[in-house]
């Protein structure tokens, strides 16, 4: 008993496989703390982990919400146009084509679409942007800078912008009359 079921964010499961110890973050701002791997498994999509000293459902519950983190040093090494998704939390999106910041990434949603979404967050706004993480958009990324350029297409930045008062009645006036309904003659 004991076990915890964990969301599968990484392209590299087999790598359980050669790990004795893993640590667990319980938020985005916390120290991880080192735990012991005793065995692991897949399930439906999904990571079945047994650590050492977690023994009942209860001690499983008190994991609720931990994340399990791997140190930049033990991670698997990506090919020259990849990325790990952890590191683009917390960059600035910079759009090349208006020459302006989209706001800051808070997200990564790979799960919505075939192609990865960022979630993006602009200054002083609750609502987020859903931005397509394509090659098309020639991204350039500084990770030790915390930025990322692309170049979005014109409009997507506003694509969700409430009407200003002038588009408003351009597109009353676009709209057409509502046709009379027209009767239909009765054949006998």
């Amino acid at each position: 008993m004991g076990e915890l079921l964990c969301e599968l964010l990484t392209d590299f499961p087999e790598r359980f496989a050669e790990r004795s110890r893993l640590f667990l973050r319980a938020a985005a701002a916390a120290q991880p703390r080192e735990v012991r791997l005793e065995r692991h498994w897949l399930h439906k999509g999904r990571l079945v982990l047994k650590l050492q000293g977690i023994d009942s459902i209860e001690a499983a519950e008190l994991l609720r919400g931990h994340d399990v983190v791997i140190p930049r040093a033990e991670r698997a090494p990506l090919d020259e146009d990849s990325v790990y998704i952890g590191d683009l939390v917390g960059c600035l999106l910079h759009d090349r084509t208006t020459g302006t910041d989209a706001g800051e990434i808070i997200d990564v949603d790979r799960e919505s679409s075939n192609t990865a979404l960022i979630v993006v967050r602009r200054p002083g706004e609750r609502d987020e942007l859903l931005i397509p993480f394509a090659k098309a958009y020639q991204p350039h990324i500084d990770l030790e800078g915390r930025r990322m350029e692309m170049s979005l297409p014109a409009g997507l930045l506003v694509l969700n912008d409430p009407l200003t008062p002038e588009e408003r009645l351009a597109m009353a006036a676009a709209e057409p009359e509502p046709a009379a309904p027209q009767r239909q003659k009765k054949r006998s």
